[in-house]
């Protein structure tokens, strides 16, 4: 007896979801015709308040006044202000944004600055500059140069500064 209950049941309930999916493709095959039918809607235009645009202009950083232009291959550039001779904290103006970047020791003689809650990285040698992100672990912009350095100087770097003046290089008697 159990057994013909459930089979009455089961074969109603497929009866059923035959029809109601019939029907229901064919609402969704008229819905779709109908669709075509209509024009499209007007797209709504919409304006901008001067605010709008002046807190847009405002998430980005100028490029600090005084800072250096250094090119790098690819077309990208970024801005140094800062003197890396002295300075325990540089700012590099990377992708509209500035970056302020501590000094770090090395023993290569390269002038690191590392920032580790932004991951920016700034490595200079004497012939070139190149710029690092932790985050992902990728070159930013690589054989970076100011325009003097294009024309044959060396990077302003603190090694450059020990080595044209060698007193500094001497201990303190």
């Amino acid at each position: 007896m159990n057994k013909l209950l459930i089979a009455a049941i089961v074969g109603t309930l497929a009866t059923t979801s035959v029809f109601v999916s019939a029907d229901a493709f064919a609402a969704t095959t008229e819905s779709s015709a109908a669709k075509a039918k209509r024009p499209a809607p007007a797209r709504r235009i919409i304006k901008r308040s001067p605010k709008a645009a002046a807190a847009a202009a405002a998430k980005t950083d100028p490029i600090p006044e005084g800072s250096t232009k250094w090119a790098c291959k690819d077309g990208l550039a970024f801005y140094l202000k800062g003197d890396m001779k002295r300075d325990s904290v540089v700012t590099v103006n990377w992708a509209k944004k500035d970056y302020k970047l501590p000094r770090q020791d090395t023993t290569t003689g390269a002038d690191r600055f590392h920032d580790s809650a932004s991951g920016m990285d700034l490595v200079v040698i004497p012939t070139k500059a190149m710029l690092f992100s932790d985050k992902d672990s990728s070159r930013l912009a690589d054989e970076c140069m100011t325009s003097e350095m294009a024309a044959g100087a060396t990077a302003p770097t603190q090694a450059e500064a020990l080595k044209q003046n060698p007193l500094m290089l001497k201990p303190a008697e």
